[in-house]
Parts: structure tokens; sequence; C-alpha cells
């Protein structure tokens, strides 16, 4: 198989096949296309349906969107969902979610991997979403006893929240102690880390977004590589 994806900086889609199959050691090819503009669309329609990203490509057939991937991976390797009924449902719950909701935070706290920003004032939905986050972690580890969302492996749910992740440290965003552990645990994971390295290493930036990240807050830490410019 072939996963294509973005930027590892902003494409917060492309992390959760890529962090969940890296994770559960499914084998794949790494094609990274980069966003070379404001619209890549048309360009990205030479590969996929939707002109967008990710898409796994599996022999003759092409499988879009992070959450078809999912179960499509699901239906074909064990580990993509628990065994256990009630923590299945729960991980198809939640990850349905994050796929469908939280348009504050995405609006709000864009994905960018290499900084760090000062927020100003959350609005009342991005509020909303923030406590939505604390308790959806609070009862994922508390009821399956973690450390892991749903139980003692990383599941779908933790691959669907992987690009929260990075939005509540570059945002300074407080979950509550349990999540804070299970944002630090994934942050220290494996694929997380090379995910995060590749990020900065980056040799370029693309302007709309950058005007994204501008508009959430004041950058006051920039560790990705110097020589990045914007398209």
């Amino acid at each position: 198989m072939k996963l294509i994806t973005a930027n590892r900086n902003y494409s917060s889609w492309s992390l959760r096949p890529w962090v969940l199959m890296r994770m559960l050691d499914i084998p794949f090819d790494d094609e990274v296309i980069s966003f070379a503009k404001p619209d890549n669309h048309e360009d990205f329609r030479q590969f996929s349906p939707t002109g967008k990203v990710p898409l796994l490509v599996d022999g003759e057939r092409r499988v879009w969107d992070s959450l078809a991937i999912g179960l499509y991976l699901a239906d074909r390797f064990d580990g993509v969902l628990p065994t256990d009924p009630d923590a299945r449902a729960w991980v198809q719950c939640v990850s349905a979610e994050m796929h469908s909701g939280f348009s504050a935070l995405r609006g709000e706290c864009p994905m960018n991997v290499g900084t760090r920003v000062r927020r100003g004032p959350d609005s009342p939905t991005l509020a909303r979403d923030i406590a939505r986050l604390s308790e959806l972690f609070e009862e994922g580890l508390t009821r399956f006893g973690g450390p892991f969302l749903a139980g003692r492996a990383f599941t779908l749910a933790d691959a669907f929240f992987a690009p929260v992740v990075f939005r509540l440290r570059t945002f300074g965003i407080a979950v509550g102690p349990h999540g804070t552990k299970w944002v630090e645990r994934m942050l220290a994971l494996e694929p997380m880390v090379e995910w995060e390295a590749a990020a900065l290493a980056e040799p370029w930036r693309e302007a709309s977004h950058e005007a994204d990240l501008a508009t959430a807050g004041s950058i006051i830490a920039d560790y990705r590589h110097p020589q990045g410019a914007c398209s």
C-alpha cells in the first residue's frame, strides 16, 4: 500500500492514518506532496478524487478520507479497533465525533507543529470544544484504564486525536490531568517524534496556512527550518 500525505507541519488529516499505520506496524510506502499554494484542489485531483489528502492506494483501489482509511484498515488488520465491544463502540463514536466536530478548535487553533502561540481569549465555541476534549479524555482513560484512550493499546481513537496533541501544545491548552498525561505519552511515541522532526525540517512555508496561524495569536517560538519561506 501507499499513503499519500501533505506537509508534516500543517496536515492534520494526513497524520491520522500515518501514525495509525506506523503504530500498528502496517507496511506502506510514504509519499509526501506538499501544499504549494492556497488552493491545491486541481493539482491534488490528479491522484485523489476529492482533491485532498490523505489518500491510501491499495493496488488498483483508492481510499480517500481519513475516517474511511481507518475503517478500511480495520477490516484488514487487527488492532485498529479494540476487541472489547464496549471499547470498540466508544472508539467508533469518538473517532467519528473528532472527524465531524470540533470546528472551533480546527478554525481557531490550526495545526502548526513547529510553533508555539500565545492565543487570545477563547471564543465560547472554542471553550466548549476544549471542555469536551477534557471530558472525552477523562472518560476514555478512566473507563478503559489507559494508558491509551481505549485501554492498553493504541487504536483508531488515539490516531484521530493525534493532531489535537500538537494543537494543544502549540496553543498551550490545558485538558485536565488525565488528558495531560495522555498528551505527554503521545508526544513521546516514536512515530510522533518522527513526524515532528520531519515537520521541523521542512524547508517551505505556505502563505495561507501561515496567515491562519497569525490570526490565531502571537507566535512566541518557531522551531522550524530557518530557511523556510512562504510560497
